[in-house]
């Protein structure tokens, strides 16, 4: 897998270990935003290098069954303060990965992002809708998606596209300029600070727990799944930034404040995915509740060192 050595890397790396039926599972990580302890313990065999470079590509590729590709440069911001870097890895080092897939045959789950929808107004947000990015990342997962699709249809590789919203849980950072809401937000409440939020707080967004995306992700490479279409990875739910500060506060048994700091450009202003398609493939699919996640997440965060 590329990625491996991330957030949802890491935790995908646990859960296909955990199966009977893989034997071996490989994590490519340039360790940009990865960390080589995530592993600790998984039994995943880490390889340190970038997606942009084919001979190693090559190397990882070779001999394996799936790739699950999950590295990218990620953060609407980041994208804004260099768009080039982010094309780079997201749109050209996924053509490095489907062209290495490509003359393997092998494969192929990648990872594209809600962001997609962009200025799309409509809610749920269904696969047939527009794409209408609004940001150079947003551009970027729909280039991503765009060719891992495209493979399939010209060349016959078996491929899937994940459109992920919102995911969080144990592994993700915290304590840096482009961290997601969740990790910000538990991060800021352990040590006593406001939450900061951008804008007025009622944009709402689909959070998903990460233990479900690694379920879903296992299963599509071990059952194979395909789809000429990209696939909604959520669950249909709406939580307002606010919401979850409300949600995370009762966890963490505790009150919380919000700082407010003006929008940032990019962001979107509502998201929510149909489910629909999902569940056509992935029958029985259930997801873990908000509450139960965020529990999770501040059990996790307050096994660290730096919370204890």
């Amino acid at each position: 897998m590329t990625g491996g050595a991330g957030f949802i890397g890491a935790n995908l790396c646990r859960e296909l270990i955990s199966r009977r039926s893989v034997g071996r599972v490989v994590a490519l990580d340039d360790l940009s935003t990865g960390a080589a302890a995530n592993l600790a313990g998984t039994g995943a065999e880490l390889v340190e290098g970038s997606i942009l470079d084919r001979d190693l590509l090559e190397d990882v590729v070779d001999g394996a069954d799936a790739v699950v590709h999950l590295a990218a440069r990620p953060s609407v911001p980041r994208s804004l303060a260099d768009p080039f870097a982010t094309h780079e890895v997201n749109a050209t080092g996924t053509v490095r990965v489907l062209e290495a897939c490509r003359r393997h045959h092998t494969q192929l789950v990648a990872a594209s992002s809600s962001s997609v929808y962009g200025s799309v107004t409509a809610l749920p947000k269904h696969e047939g809708l527009p794409t209408r990015p609004l940001s150079p990342y947003a551009a970027s997962k729909l280039a991503t998606e765009s060719y891992v699709l495209s493979y399939g249809h010209a060349f016959g590789l078996p491929a899937l596209a994940f459109r992920f919203f919102n995911v969080y849980g144990p592994l993700q950072p915290a304590g840096h300029a482009y961290a997601a809401v969740v990790p910000s937000f538990v991060d800021a409440a352990l040590r006593g600070r406001p939450l900061t939020v951008f804008g007025d707080g009622h944009q709402t967004r689909d959070f998903t727990y990460v233990g479900t995306v690694a379920r879903v992700l296992a299963d599509a490479v071990l059952r194979k799944v395909t789809c000429a279409d990209p696939v909604n990875l959520a669950f249909g739910t709406r939580v307002s930034v606010l919401e979850l500060g409300h949600h995370l506060a009762k966890a963490l048994e505790t009150a919380v404040e919000f700082h407010h700091e003006p929008s940032r450009r990019g962001d979107v202003r509502d998201s929510q995915a149909d489910d629909g398609l999902l569940r056509g493939l992935f029958a029985g699919v259930e997801a873990v509740p908000l509450e139960q996640g965020l529990a999770e997440t501040v059990r996790w965060f307050r096994s660290l060192p730096e919370y204890a």
